[in-house]
């Protein structure tokens, strides 16, 4: 079902969709706070690694302020064998899988521990061990790929899903009607998980669409579509388990969109300032945060409380620092690392350009630290 929700009372629609709460109660205290320890966490390393980034340590970074409930609740109700295609703002999903904070360090500051060897920009990570396929920039490239993989799940017959994750903006690229009517005319099991955090980059969705969002197109294209509130974990978690159930038992997508709210800028490379106010942000920031509303439900319950809310996040920020640290320390990957991993085996071509670049770098070395990377 989609919820009939119109786009000019945000705030009403969006605390409105929150009615997949039922079955919060079943989820156990350990894993309630499991939910809260990775949202916080999260969020302390995106505070470090901005602020790196602003003081010039890694050249780019995207915070996940705002939507660490659609990330920690659609991640817990997957199974660790489904694939993940992420976009570029589900660092939770990858750190709920277990992704420890030194390979997210090591991406960012593409040191010799990077599992991409330093070739990608900093939060473009991938873990094939944890079956996150790797992010790329290009935006919406990746909901046709993640047809393509559903499809492959399927003729293996595996008991699998494929869930693909994206902003509304992208769902306005043409990749997304592909993805759409590829995945619903071949019967995928794949869910389709939209994070409509009211903005892609500068735009505001009442200048991105006329219709009723973005779960008002699954219809269209034969998909089963809901819509929840992304501020609330629970929500997301059930709709995301129910999407899965489907999509594996029955082989058909499903469509999520989640409602959240991108309280930080669109990357380092933006102002949000320049496009919204700051009011709105706080409203979001102070009154309708994911980790808020989380940490509001477990102090109902005893299960949280002042004590050991300092203690959690002194002990998070010492666990940032330590791998941030030890990130800064490491060497840079070997240069050659950059011709590797294309072909089997090294074409002509590619000696030649390794054979260039290397005569280059010894003959202006007064401009490359080589001292810096791994000999």
């Amino acid at each position: 079902a989609v919820s009939a929700v119109r786009e000019d009372s945000k705030a009403e629609t969006w605390r409105r969709c929150g009615g997949c709460r039922n079955g919060s109660d079943s989820l156990s205290k350990e894993t309630v706070l499991n939910f809260y320890q990775k949202m916080t966490l999260l969020n302390t390393m995106d505070r470090i690694l901005y602020e790196s980034q602003r003081q010039g340590r890694i050249s780019f970074y995207m915070t996940n302020y705002g939507e660490e409930g659609t990330h920690v609740g659609s991640a817990a109700a997957l199974d660790p064998t489904d694939l993940v295609f992420g976009q570029y703002r589900e660092a939770g999903v990858l750190m709920y899988r277990g992704f420890p904070l030194d390979l997210f360090m090591a991406q960012c500051y593409a040191n010799a521990d990077d599992l991409g060897k330093g070739r990608q920009m900093p939060v473009h990570y991938g873990c094939k061990d944890l079956n996150f396929v790797t992010i790329s920039s290009p935006l919406a490239t990746q909901i046709p790929q993640a047809a393509g993989a559903a499809y492959a799940v399927k003729r293996e017959n595996a008991n699998r899903a494929v869930i693909c994750y994206f902003g509304e903006g992208a769902a306005s690229e043409g990749d997304a009607h592909a993805g759409f009517n590829f995945s619903a005319t071949l019967e995928c099991p794949l869910i389709f998980f939209c994070r409509n955090n009211g903005y892609a980059i500068s735009t505001p969705t009442n200048e991105q669409y006329r219709g009723d969002g973005i779960a008002a197109r699954g219809p269209g294209y034969g998909m089963l579509s809901i819509r929840v509130d992304g501020n609330d974990v629970f929500a997301v978690y059930n709709a995301t388990k129910e999407a899965r159930r489907r999509a594996v038992a029955e082989n058909q997508p499903f469509l999520i969109e989640a409602m959240t709210y991108r309280i930080g800028h669109h990357s380092t490379s933006d102002d949000s300032s320049a496009y919204r106010s700051v009011d709105e942000v706080n409203y979001w920031d102070k009154q309708d945060h994911p980790i808020s509303r989380l940490r509001h439900y477990m102090t109902a319950r005893d299960w949280w409380g002042e004590d050991e809310e300092r203690a959690w996040r002194k002990q998070s920020r010492k666990l940032v620092m330590e791998a941030f640290e030890r990130a800064e320390r490491r060497l840079k990957p070997h240069p050659d690392l950059m011709f590797t991993d294309v072909y089997d085996q090294m074409t002509p071509g590619l000696e030649k350009q390794k054979e260039a670049m290397w005569r280059h770098v010894q003959q202006y070395k007064e401009h490359y630290p080589l001292d810096l990377y791994e000999k």
